[in-house]
């Protein structure tokens, strides 16, 4: 299977939202705030980025200490309206307190969501959720029974998280089921769409997996450049067929597939409209950024004059011109890829482009 070509009319829309990208850059308007409030996980899957285990040396940050960034550094600059806190992990569930940290930060005025893996997502959890003000959810769901359950390492993992869409999809808040499709998957992804769309999921993400963390100790997780071709092939027809709602994930530039697989064109918002603490106290931009890109921390820091005045990186990626990048023909398009594709030494691990030229 070819790649798909960069036509003169894609061509000209990606130069007008250039500019547009530019805009929102120079403006870098906070709009979603990762908390990652614990590393504890009550799996051990073998794609996890981060490497997340229920025996992490690193502790759970304490409530009291994010909210005391939300009061004193964020909220005076912000309309709370205007932002999107989402808890992440690890595995949010493992903390007790998930819900006394939805109704705090839903009493300062924000809308919170949450992604897990639902292992641990009861209907009585779920309903003290969503009294706390739970307003969405990603569910990570990868595949059939036994594909899911090889890769989540958990002979249960499967029917929880059809359990936990099953009940989220009935609720009316805002919701997706995230697959990380294997190569397994390629051939299957038709007969995993019906199966989806016959337990009434109507909004569908789907990722490939890239190099980091555990994933980049396992070839077997990878796709080949055919078998990513036909992914972007099959969220086209399907997206085009309009049975789900389906989006590639926001993690590089696609080429021709440009706003045919996901609802905008590429642009990485990590640094630019999107940030994360860490538990540890770490100010980045989204969680999935594991290098070297640590622009403070909330313990030595100001959030907000990290926020206003770093990110360089994040925000001018002419540093990242180079290497296989320094000839690129989309590069004014594409600035490298996502910064979540850049190791310690900021060498790009992973490129959509090649993958589908």
């Amino acid at each position: 299977m070819k790649g798909k070509r960069l036509g003169l009319r894609k061509h000209l829309g990606l130069k007008l939202f250039k500019g547009i990208r530019e805009q929102v850059v120079e403006r870098h308007a906070l709009r979603t705030l990762f908390f990652e409030c614990t590393l504890r996980c009550n799996l051990s899957c073998r794609h996890c980025g981060s490497d997340c285990r229920t025996d992490v040396a690193e502790q759970d940050m304490p409530l009291e200490d994010f909210l005391s960034v939300l009061d004193n550094e964020i909220t005076p600059n912000v309309n709370p309206r205007d932002v999107l806190i989402i808890f992440s992990g690890g595995e949010v569930l493992m903390r007790r307190d998930l819900e006394e940290a939805g109704r705090e930060v839903s009493r300062r005025g924000y809308r919170w969501g949450m992604v897990t893996n639902g292992m641990a997502l009861t209907p009585a959890r779920f309903n003290a959720l969503i009294d706390a003000g739970l307003s969405s959810v990603s569910v990570s769901f990868d595949g059939f029974k036994e594909i899911h359950n090889n890769i989540r390492q958990n002979a249960l993992s499967y029917d929880r998280a059809l359990a936990a869409l099953r009940l989220i999809s009935k609720s009316g808040i805002a919701y997706d089921a995230i697959t990380c499709v294997t190569p397994e998957m390629v051939d299957r992804l038709e007969e995993w769409k019906e199966l989806l769309i016959a337990e009434g999921i109507k909004s569908w993400r789907i990722f490939s997996i890239f190099p980091a963390g555990r994933a980049k100790r396992d070839d077997t997780l990878h796709l080949s450049t055919e078998q990513f071709r036909k992914v972007m092939e099959f969220i086209r027809l399907t997206r085009r067929e309009g049975r789900i709602k389906l989006n590639y994930a926001c993690e590089g530039f696609l080429g021709g597939y440009e706003s045919e697989v996901r609802d905008h064109f590429y642009m990485c918002a990590a640094g630019v409209n999107v940030a994360s603490i860490r538990v540890n106290g770490d100010i980045s931009g989204c969680t999935s950024v594991r290098g070297n890109f640590t622009q403070g921390n909330i313990y030595k820091d100001s959030f907000w004059d990290v926020w206003q005045n770093r990110f360089e990186k994040f925000r001018n990626r002419e540093w990242a011109h180079r290497d296989e990048c320094a000839e690129c023909k989309v590069w004014e398009f594409c600035e490298g890829g996502g910064m979540h594709l850049r190791d310690d030494e900021e060498r790009l691990m992973y490129c959509h482009y090649n993958m589908l030229k």
